[in-house]
């Protein structure tokens, strides 16, 4: 499976140089889509939406795009998906830290696509784990996370830590540049180039695990 990081550059800049091109994945940082006013799409006069949804028709494929939404005055990072022309929904961050600006939304989502299901985890959620093992609880396959800027090597070191706590290898789309581990929470590709494509590898792996713990006491019951 092939997943294109598109780092740098709008959805346009996008669509005129490399639209349909043969990535089954094609992931877009923030600054792709910038905002997106709901109202405005709603009424027509923007259709941002739509060109993600044309882009994903145009190459056959999953398109994963990173906004700024604004719900009348309520504004959140989300991740738009579209496939094959047609949007799977949207994703917003669920997870607000320290009243910033950008409020939380409600539910992490795993979109069932035709290249496996894909978890959604959007911007400053990578900094939650209870976001990632959910992800891997619920049957994602991979997990794609759509952030804005990386602040050093934390964002490296939690993608390979919830890729072999969790196993479910994770990607990470950032401004400048990309990323993936693997369920051995090994780095399996970076690239600062826009776009930068990864040639991904479906792993899936189960073991049984037996824990002892006190608590969870029920009397036995007497003989009748």
């Amino acid at each position: 499976m092939h997943i294109c990081f598109v780092t740098n550059g709008s959805l346009d800049d996008y669509a005129k140089k490399y639209a349909g091109s043969r990535a089954d994945i094609v992931c877009l940082s923030f600054q792709a889509l910038g905002e997106v006013s709901y109202e405005r799409e709603l009424k027509g006069e923007t259709s941002l939406f739509e060109d993600v949804a044309l882009l994903s028709k145009e190459g056959q494929n999953l398109i994963v795009a990173g906004c700024f939404t604004d719900a009348r005055g309520i504004k959140r990072k989300s991740v738009v998906v579209a496939e094959k022309g047609r949007i799977l929904g949207v994703s917003d961050m669920v997870n607000r830290i320290d009243q910033a600006e950008y409020r939380c939304g409600a539910g992490v989502k795993i979109f069932d696509t035709g290249v496996g299901k894909v978890g959604i985890i959007v911007a400053e959620d990578l900094y939650f784990p209870r976001v990632a093992e959910t992800l891997s609880v619920c049957g994602a396959e991979l997990a794609l996370c759509i952030f804005e800027q990386q602040e050093g090597s934390l964002e490296q070191i939690l993608m390979r830590s919830y890729a072999f706590l969790y196993g479910v290898p994770v990607c990470v789309c950032a401004y400048g540049f990309a990323q993936a581990a693997d369920i051995g929470g090994k780095l399996r590709f970076a690239s600062p180039m826009s776009p930068c494509v990864y040639d991904f590898e479906r792993e899936q792996e189960y073991h049984l695990i037996e824990t002892r713990q006190r608590g969870l006491y029920r009397r036995k019951k007497s003989g009748f």
